[in-house]
């Protein structure tokens, strides 16, 4: 993976990170995108982390963030097409 995300989207504490992944087979090489979903909080020292997890109320920002992060790799996509 990528040290700098190509994009990040955030919706309170829920951040979708698009990154752009290389990989080379032989004479050929190709990118790739992953994205990557996460919650930051505060744990009971008042420190910053970070986890997968999701409470029921983090769905609809999730959806929110995975689907601008749908949207601008189908865009990217596309312009990569024209």
């Amino acid at each position: 993976m990528s040290s700098k995300p190509e994009m990040r989207f955030k919706a309170g504490s829920i951040t979708a990170t698009i990154w752009k992944n290389e990989q080379e087979t032989g004479e050929k090489r190709f990118s790739y995108y992953t994205v990557s979903l996460d919650r930051n909080y505060r744990d009971k020292n008042g420190s910053w982390q970070k986890t997968n997890s999701m409470r029921i109320n983090d769905l609809p920002k999730a959806a929110l963030v995975l689907n601008k992060a749908y949207d601008y790799l189908a865009t990217k996509q596309e312009e990569s097409a024209a």
